[in-house]
């Protein structure tokens, strides 16, 4: 973490933080969300996504993370961090 993340001190709110990216993103999305969800929530929330019109990405990472985007091609990962760093 940085001076530079979000975090609500009282813990109610989500923490946002910054990661630089290795290179330019070519497609239009200029954020990609990582949404940390309990290990054994993951594949539902991933299965959930998918239902509402979302299309899986990649899922070579998981358990750690599932890359998941919509119509637009904006990304976003579902992640437990299991099995991570």
């Amino acid at each position: 973490m940085s001076d530079e993340d979000l975090v609500d001190p009282r813990g109610r709110g989500p923490s946002i933080w910054s990661q630089r990216m290795e290179g330019p993103c070519p497609q239009r999305n200029r954020i990609h969300v990582d949404i940390s969800v309990p290990h054994d929530q993951a594949e539902a929330r991933v299965a959930a996504a998918i239902a509402a019109g979302g299309r899986l990405v990649s899922d070579e990472n998981a358990p750690a993370w599932w890359t998941l985007a919509d119509a637009e091609g904006n990304e976003a990962d579902v992640a437990t961090w299991v099995g991570r760093d």
